[in-house]
């Protein structure tokens, strides 16, 4: 397991959020993502928890990403998560070219919300992972508050606005599972 911080967008910051922290597990039954966020939770305007299943545009309000490019490749799989139990996944060609929804993902989500932190958790096997050792990953979260404003959280932006696509942001290396 290994954890990764998050760090605001400079141009973007929280005023209710002071952490996000991502911890990281890949094994044999699938990528395990655990997203814990500090602050005023109650500031935040989080999707309410329903039923779960695939929904586009999650990133439009509160939602997780991880981002997971092959190290050898331009093609990658963005995958976003909700404290509302629906995610969604996407595969690209390339940078911001040839998306195609994915349709069927394991994705199991687990949340909890308190008063000083959210966490939530999910295990997935994307497809992506079928076709190579070691990918390039990529950390976000979207925090939207209950003023209107949105925060955008990441392991690293490229200048500019945000942009969780850019491979700047995937800066983290995930090895291939031993499989049992």
């Amino acid at each position: 397991m290994t954890e990764f911080s998050l760090v605001p967008h400079p141009d973007f910051p929280s005023h209710a959020v002071r952490s996000i922290s991502v911890e990281v597990n890949n094994d044999q039954y699938g990528l395990h993502l655990t997203y814990r966020v500090i602050g005023a939770i109650d500031d935040v305007l989080w999707p309410v928890p329903g039923a779960s299943g695939r929904a586009d545009r999650l990133w439009e309000h509160s939602c997780f990403e991880a981002f997971i490019a092959r190290e050898d490749g331009t093609g990658y799989t963005e995958l976003n998560f909700a404290t509302s139990g629906q995610w969604a996944a996407y595969d690209f060609e390339a940078y911001r070219r040839g998306m195609n929804a994915v349709e069927k993902i394991s994705a199991p989500l687990y949340s909890s919300l308190g008063h000083d932190k959210v966490k939530l958790s999910t295990v997935t096997h994307p497809p992506i992972f079928e076709h190579g050792s070691e990918w390039r990953l990529g950390l976000s979260a979207i925090i939207e508050e209950k003023s209107g404003s949105k925060s955008y959280w990441a392991l690293a932006h490229p200048p500019g606005k945000p942009d969780f696509h850019n491979a700047d942001c995937f800066t983290a290396r995930l090895a291939a599972p031993e499989r049992a």
